[in-house]
């Protein structure tokens, strides 16, 4: 994840289990990847649409499920 900090990527100091770990860690990821796509900002009427994009990436990765995560299927 470029320009993350580490200190929050690395190691456990925070005290989160590993999957709240894997969580957080997907957030963080998708917030960056909205920055680009919203000029490097986030306003405040797009919080709306990153919290459902977020929502939709820990869906897709079953992280709030008991679900299996899903594997590309491509013909």
């Amino acid at each position: 994840m470029p320009g993350m900090d580490d200190a929050y990527t690395v190691g456990n100091e925070d005290g989160l289990s590993p999957l709240l770990i894997h969580v957080r860690d997907a957030i963080a990821r998708e917030i960056y990847a909205q920055l680009p796509l919203r000029n490097q900002t986030i306003e405040q009427e797009d919080i709306p649409g990153v919290a459902y994009a977020i929502t939709v990436l820990l869906d897709r990765m079953h992280l709030l499920t008991d679900r299996p995560p899903e594997t590309d299927r491509h013909p």
